[in-house]
């Protein structure tokens, strides 16, 4: 029976080499991370450029709102009256925004009350964007949408890979964020849990370990962007 709203598993060489391919970009990423000596800030855009990057934000949401409304109105349309399945991970991101949102907002208190919302904003926003990036290219031909499937499927990922990456160009309006080793490390962890994941067929989380591999990897996405505030450490006197 179809389940709309999930996605297909992986099975036998398929989930095997997406196991592979994520172990190596975690590995790189590791790698990447103990080369990485002192933090990598961005440059901040001015008001202007600011501003844009704010409004392509909200248009890109809209669009995929919109998109979302088209698609699911299709598939009612074809199949009927289809219940679609709720996410069990739903309070684990929830709780994993709300506890990220209050540490980031604590590391850059000295920064002024309105340097710290805005960091805690972008930052929270950012971060379950850090797993559904990689989480949306390996499940994007898997799912079961409407007929046509390839041009629904493109009405639905496309803007919210606009959504995505939108919100990670946000991160550029605190002048606090920068890249770390920690962000690097925490991001490793994060492909490693897929990687494990894939061994499972990275399946619906319907089931108890792709629950627990899903919900692992989302607080590691939270855990990533949160290192992005980390405050810097004095440079010894000489």
């Amino acid at each position: 029976m179809v389940q709309y709203g999930t996605w297909r598993p992986y099975v036998g060489s398929d989930a095997i080499l997406l196991a592979v391919a994520l172990l190596i970009i975690g590995a790189a990423l590791a790698y990447l991370g103990t080369r990485l000596r002192h933090p990598v800030g961005v440059d901040r855009p001015g008001k202007v450029v600011g501003a844009f990057l704010v409004v392509m934000w909200c248009l890109s949401l809209a669009t995929f709102l919109i998109a979302v409304s088209t698609y699911l109105k299709a598939l009612y349309q074809q199949y009927g009256d289809v219940t679609l399945p709720t996410s069990p991970v739903s309070p684990i991101t929830a709780l994993s925004g709300l506890a990220s949102f209050a540490i980031i907002a604590y590391l850059s208190r000295h920064h002024g009350v309105r340097s710290a919302l805005g960091s805690a904003i972008v930052g929270v926003i950012a971060a379950p964007m850090i797993f559904e990036l990689p989480f949306d290219l390996i499940v994007a031909g898997r799912t079961y949408p409407p007929m046509p499937a390839t041009q629904y499927t493109l009405l639905f990922f496309l803007p919210l890979f606009l959504v995505e990456i939108s919100s990670f160009s946000l991160l550029t309006l605190s002048p606090l964020t920068k890249l770390s080793k920690y962000t690097l490390f925490s991001l490793a962890a994060m492909f490693f849990v897929f990687a494990v994941w894939a061994l499972f067929g990275f399946s619906y989380p319907s089931s108890q370990i792709p629950f627990v591999l899903n919900a692992v990897s989302k607080v590691l996405s939270f855990a990533s962007a949160t290192t992005l505030f980390l405050p810097q450490a004095e440079s010894p006197t000489q």
